[in-house]
């Protein structure tokens, strides 16, 4: 689960670890912000025209760094 959760959230979970997290910890951290992200970057919530269309698991705290790459993949589509 960890190398699934670190294909999308690379840089968290590296920091993480280098934090001296266990890989139990740094999973439980960064599992519902990968699968939010995951969306976000494939495109799933490219269309929406409010905030009452959007899927209640659709926004996780995020950082500055993990919405700039959000905002550059929607700039791509």
């Amino acid at each position: 689960h960890c190398l699934t959760v670190r294909a999308v959230c690379r840089r968290e979970i590296d920091g993480d670890r280098g934090s001296g997290y266990s890989w139990k910890i740094t999973l439980l951290r960064n599992y519902w912000k990968s699968k939010v992200k995951q969306e976000w970057l494939s495109g799933k919530y490219s269309n929406i025209h409010s905030r009452n269309s959007l899927p209640e698991k659709s926004m996780y705290p995020m950082d500055v760094d993990t919405w700039g790459e959000i905002l550059e993949a929607e700039l791509e589509r």
